[in-house]
């Protein structure tokens, strides 16, 4: 197996298991608080990481830190949870799988990356696949809903495409809690202002905030973090189509929900798309040149 196989699916590991998030919220964790769950995934992750690493930014960095966190993590979760409040799980996952179109035009303008044919027709494919596999007849539609869906989706891309221009000297461990912590600061004072205090928390829900915090978001976001330094942002954004798949079918195995023929043949479509989009990327480049990490 090559090195960039691994980085592949190790990479691919992260979208994986975030698809686990709507079936562990939904069924873990209080409902009605999606800026205090976002909060409580990421600060207590970020902390507990930068304890790890006992290592702040340089002054230079604290601008671009904020900015990662707020795109990767503040803005970005908190408009999926807006969009999964205000519409159907199929018409939010589909607006939102737009996300990696968007990154292979955004590497283009930030990254000076090749626009290639098959990068587009691969994540135009994905898109397709996603809408088969999640989007119902009868979807329901919410104009603050779909603005929130699309924040998101551009929040992702210009987070993905910014995390590789800007890649400061340390590992993706540090670089990591750093954006947690960023993150988590900035949903603190919305979330307080916005939303109630949390109930009493039982054990379910201590398991589930466990399972987002730890696994969902400083584990993943490790692994993901260090995708985004070793591989394109054309062959990584597309990754992200493995998240709706994780969650139709843990939907299946764990809810005895439904899986149609329709389905199946959405899953079918987003692992081709992936495979294509891997065809269409640049060869890896394993380092990020000390010109680019000081622009």
């Amino acid at each position: 197996m090559t090195s960039r196989t691994t980085d592949l699916l190790l990479t691919a590991t992260a979208p994986a298991i975030w698809g686990s998030t709507y079936i562990v919220t939904t069924e873990l964790l209080p409902p009605n608080y999606p800026l205090t769950v976002a909060l409580l995934r990421a600060l207590p992750a970020g902390l507990l990481l930068l304890l790890i690493v006992r290592k702040l930014p340089e002054r230079a960095w604290w601008g671009r830190i904020l900015i990662l966190g707020a795109l990767n993590f503040s803005i970005l979760w908190a408009m999926l949870f807006l969009a999964a409040y205000r519409l159907p799980g199929g018409v939010a996952a589909t607006i939102t799988s737009v996300q990696p179109l968007l990154v292979v035009f955004l590497a283009s303008v930030f990254l000076g990356s090749p626009m290639r044919a098959l990068s587009v027709a691969a994540a135009v494919v994905g898109i397709g696949g996603v809408a088969l596999l999640v989007l119902t007849p009868n979807a329901a539609l919410d104009a603050i809903g779909i603005a929130a869906a699309i924040a998101a989706a551009v929040s992702m891309a210009f987070g993905t495409v910014l995390s590789r221009r800007w890649q400061p000297p340390v590992s993706a461990l540090t670089f990591t809690a750093w954006q947690l912590t960023a993150g988590g600061l900035l949903l603190l004072p919305v979330a307080l202002l916005l939303e109630p205090p949390l109930p009493a928390l039982t054990a379910q829900n201590w398991i589930g905030f466990g399972w987002l915090g730890l696994v969902g978001a400083a584990l993943t976001y490790i692994v993901w973090f260090r995708g985004v330094a070793r591989l394109e942002p054309s062959a990584i954004a597309p990754l992200a189509f493995l998240s709706p798949v994780t969650a139709v079918i843990l939907g299946w195995a764990l809810l005895e929900q439904a899986l149609s023929a329709w389905q199946v043949t959405g899953i079918g479509i987003v692992i081709a798309s992936i495979w294509l989009s891997q065809r269409g990327a640049q060869p890896v480049v394993r380092a990020v040149p000390a010109a680019r990490q000081a622009s």
